[in-house]
């Protein structure tokens, strides 16, 4: 998966960036919310504060690498030679807490608290990549 991911990112990087592209991944990720319908993956609502938390912790690596430049009047997302990096450790980060976590929480629970950190970890990166870009696309405009 974090193969694909920087494949995905370098591509993106060689196409001008939009408010769609950097919405649109979030939205369609939440749509898995439906999961917390079915009582195997209910968590508590301190579960849910501790994964967003995590989440949002680790999209700070995400958010610093995260820039844009503009060519020829478009914006386009910088690629960054740490992202791969940062990918890995992020995986590597999640398997060490999942091992930890597996011993003492159901399956069930620790997938929903997992797809809540994913959740919170990509939201929040986005926002921050929406605001940097809405700066620049005004810089551009004036």
């Amino acid at each position: 998966m974090a193969s694909g991911m920087i494949v995905v990112r370098m591509r993106a990087a060689k196409k001008p960036a939009s408010v769609k592209k950097i919405v649109l991944p979030p939205l369609f990720m939440s749509t898995g919310s439906l999961m917390f319908l079915f009582p195997f993956f209910q968590v508590t609502w301190l579960q849910v504060a501790e994964a967003m938390s995590v989440g949002i912790a680790f999209s700070i690596l995400l958010i610093i690498t995260s820039n844009f430049e503009v060519k020829e009047d478009k914006i386009y997302l910088k690629p960054s030679k740490a992202f791969g990096f940062i990918l890995v450790f992020l995986l590597l980060a999640r398997l060490v807490l999942k091992a930890v976590l597996g011993q003492d929480i159901s399956v069930g629970e620790i997938s929903g608290m997992f797809y809540l950190l994913a959740l919170g970890m990509l939201v929040t990166w986005r926002i921050a990549m929406l605001v940097k870009y809405l700066k620049l696309r005004e810089k551009i405009i004036i």
